[in-house]
């Protein structure tokens, strides 16, 4: 994987019993680029993120990330099944005992990549700053008696922790709600802090399941122009479902339309506008019928 790719996905595949939800998937994100992934419902959009991310392990294929200066199998992260042979050798179920229990979403996070998702996954009853807070666990302090002790290395930890929090807020624009229960927010808001708990992760690759979903025109554009600034002034990588067409030919640098679980186009968003094979998928024509 060359440096300028930072998340390289290779036969992708994902079956649920007899049920092929992704076959034979492929993409390749550039670095600092806004990347999207469109189709129509059911095309497999968010099994993809799920397999990023590591809340499905795919049934086949391959998910590289080439993040922090290192390569990781997203695949090999969440450990592989227990075997007989495992409980044989102590080492081998060692290894795979950790990975059942410490493998998963989090080490995806621990690696670089953060998500939101498309029915919004908040901690309602804690405050707004809470829930920031909650998602710098893996950066804090965590010494149970540096904590007893409150040494001052610990307190700056604590500060820090705060600071970048707040940070998070004022980009937003949230700062005003902090004290809030995340649960009185409006939708809009509850979105914004969605985005700015995964960004407390310190992330390189953002994955943003839907995140125009039930927004009005004017918070659509104030969550474009947030997407940009992530992207220009935060060095971030966007992957991006969405299906708010404008929103995605406006922002994007590069799209993959999906279909039935299968890659159907790919390009600038000016070329897959004007696609056929996209407009037939989306608009349940055959492509003569277009033509």
């Amino acid at each position: 994987m060359s440096d300028d790719v930072i998340l390289s996905v290779d036969n992708l595949m994902m079956q649920f019993g007899g049920i092929k939800a992704l076959s034979d998937v492929s993409i390749k994100v550039k670095r600092n680029d806004i990347f999207a992934l469109i189709g129509p419902n059911g095309a497999g959009k968010t099994t993809v993120f799920n397999c990023l991310t590591g809340f499905y392990k795919a049934s086949g294929g391959k998910i590289e990330l080439n993040l922090r200066g290192s390569h990781t199998n997203v695949i090999q992260l969440l450990g592989e099944r227990f075997q007989f042979a495992d409980f044989l050798s102590p080492k081998r179920f060692a290894s795979r005992l950790y990975y059942k229990m410490f493998g998963g979403t989090h080490l995806v996070n621990r690696a670089g990549l953060a998500r939101t998702f498309q029915n919004i996954r908040l901690f309602k009853e804690m405050s707004v700053v809470e829930n920031l807070l909650v998602a710098q666990h893996m950066w804090v302090n965590r010494n149970l008696l540096a904590g007893v002790l409150n040494t001052k290395a610990y307190r700056q930890a604590e500060s820090d922790a705060l600071d970048h929090a707040f940070y998070w807020l004022e980009v937003v624009d949230l700062v005003d709600c902090a004290n809030r229960l995340a649960g009185e927010l409006s939708y809009g808001q509850q979105r914004r802090l969605e985005i700015a708990r995964a960004m407390c992760t310190r992330p390189q690759i953002i994955c943003l399941d839907e995140p125009a979903a039930g927004l009005n025109p004017q918070e659509t554009e104030a969550l474009s122009k947030m997407i940009r600034v992530l992207r220009d002034e935060h060095d971030l990588t966007v992957v991006l479902i969405e299906h708010d067409m404008g929103m995605v030919m406006s922002i994007s640098d590069h799209i993959v339309v999906l279909d039935h679980g299968n890659v159907i186009a790919e390009g600038a968003p000016q070329e897959i506008r004007h696609n056929p094979t996209v407009i037939a998928a989306y608009l349940g024509a055959d492509e003569e019928e277009l033509v």
